[in-house]
């Protein structure tokens, strides 16, 4: 590779950026190799915060509260992923959401929708509000990613963690639209 540093060994030039790992027998990742990190990261980071949120709001690791405050963190913080890179996500959203397929704005709503109802849900208000919201995107997203990737067999970056995602689609998004299906759910049943 031709690239600048150029790394010497004994006299001995080994090449680039990615040429010394290979040369110390160390395999260089490929850009386009799966992570699952992004998601790691993203979850650990909302479980965190719930534990704070739970010691400074109820003195305790762990209550009641704790997995819809999860659930809704993890929802907003993935939001925010989704829209550092609007144009990104867009286009990854287009390739496997059947609404968005039909009705293009849908890509840009989505986000916002999403955030909006995370917000509503973790602050516990307009129950009446977000979780309808939520249970309608994430209806509409399960049954997206359920058909792109088990019915039709397409093999895509999930657009749940960003537009530069290396998180195959499949698990992890359905997963996001199964738990906030199962957040609006019980919302609604405590109205």
């Amino acid at each position: 590779m031709q690239t600048t540093p150029q790394t010497f060994i004994d006299a001995r030039r080994i090449g680039g950026f990615d040429d010394p790992g290979a040369y110390f027998g160390k395999a260089v990742a490929s850009e386009d190799a799966t992570s699952y990190r992004p998601v790691i990261s993203l979850f650990a980071i909302a479980a965190l915060l719930v534990v704070a949120l739970t010691w400074l709001m109820l003195g305790a690791v762990f209550a009641g509260r704790s997995v819809e405050w999860f659930i809704a963190i993890a929802m907003v913080l993935l939001d925010l992923q989704k829209l550092q890179d609007v144009e990104r996500f867009e286009t990854m959203f287009l390739n496997c959401d059947l609404l968005a397929q039909r009705w293009v704005r849908y890509e840009f709503v989505y986000p916002l929708v999403e955030t909006g109802a995370g917000l509503l849900m973790l602050a516990g208000v307009f129950t009446w509000l977000s979780a309808p919201a939520a249970l309608i995107i994430a209806s509409i997203g399960a049954v997206s990613v359920f058909k792109a990737v088990y019915i039709d067999k397409r093999d895509l970056k999930c657009a749940c963690v960003g537009g530069k995602s290396k998180v195959p689609l499949g698990l992890v998004s359905l997963t996001e639209n199964l738990m906030m299906i199962g957040m609006a759910i019980w919302m609604l049943s405590k109205l």
